[in-house]
């Protein structure tokens, strides 16, 4: 399976620099395409100050432009975006293929008191559910927010639906790039599946402080090694994932297989 991370910054109502890198991908063999959170709408602290009708229009522009994308290029497009239902704004990741459309609601959010979505988006408090996952070919997907990599309770569904990559679009700041590598590579590996992650570049300017988006976006393997990994700059990693890598790896350590006669005793 080949994909594909774009590292960008925040790049608004704009297309030509995600117009350029889908061609590139496409020539390349690409299936699978991954953005970082807040590249194709503005920071979450600056959508605190924005209009529901611009947030709304933003959407919208954005939605139709990534489909025409998925179709012309027949690949499958996930990226963060920032939906409007009914004069809320919903968390979401979107995945568009040549088909079809659909939509990943954010389940667990960052409540802080200095970045507090929790409060501001209208995604519900509710049971947690499965991650949105999808198949090409035999390759299975799922697809993660960035802040969801935290909490155990998610992964459990990753262990049971045999899932063999994880995608994993952030927004990761303040230095936090060693703890972050240290996490994807235990989730790797502990649930033996490749874990690919798109973090977005670029800043943010508070009355405080710089909110510097620092890149590193990277691809974990089933055992747990940082295979690819990028800078801090704009760019396009492009990588290759097989399945009988993962399959391998769960029959090497068989943690799913314990798990699974435990629950029949």
């Amino acid at each position: 399976m080949r994909a594909a991370v774009l590292q960008l910054n925040a790049q608004g109502m704009s297309s030509i620099k995600l117009y350029n890198h889908i061609r590139i991908a496409s020539k390349n063999g690409v299936k699978v395409l991954l953005l970082g959170e807040y590249i194709l709408n503005p920071f979450f602290k600056e959508l605190e100050n924005l209009s529901i009708v611009m947030i709304k229009e933003q959407a919208e522009h954005q939605i139709k432009v990534l489909k025409e994308l998925a179709v012309n290029y027949n690949m499958t497009i996930i990226v963060p975006l920032a939906i409007v239902k009914k004069q809320k704004v919903y968390k979401t990741v979107a995945k568009f293929s040549p088909k079809s459309t659909s939509y990943y609601q954010q389940q667990l959010l960052i409540n802080y008191p200095h970045w507090n979505e929790e409060k501001f988006f209208a995604n519900q408090a509710k049971p947690l559910q499965s991650p949105l996952t999808f198949k090409i070919g035999n390759f299975k997907f799922a697809i993660m927010s960035g802040f969801e990599l935290h909490f155990d309770a998610l992964w459990s569904f990753v262990s049971e639906k045999n899932i063999d990559c994880v995608l994993l679009p952030s927004v990761s700041t303040f230095d936090s790039y060693e703890r972050w590598n240290t996490l994807i590579q235990s989730r790797a590996f502990t649930h033996n599946c490749f874990v690919l992650r798109a973090n977005r570049i670029g800043e943010y300017q508070d009355e405080d402080f710089v909110w510097k988006f620092y890149g590193d976006s990277v691809l974990a393997s089933p055992n747990g090694e940082l295979l690819n990994h990028l800078g801090n700059k704009e760019e396009l990693m492009i990588v290759d994932m097989d399945h009988r890598e993962v399959a391998h790896a769960r029959q090497s350590w068989g943690f799913n297989e314990m798990i699974q006669k435990r629950k029949s005793l």
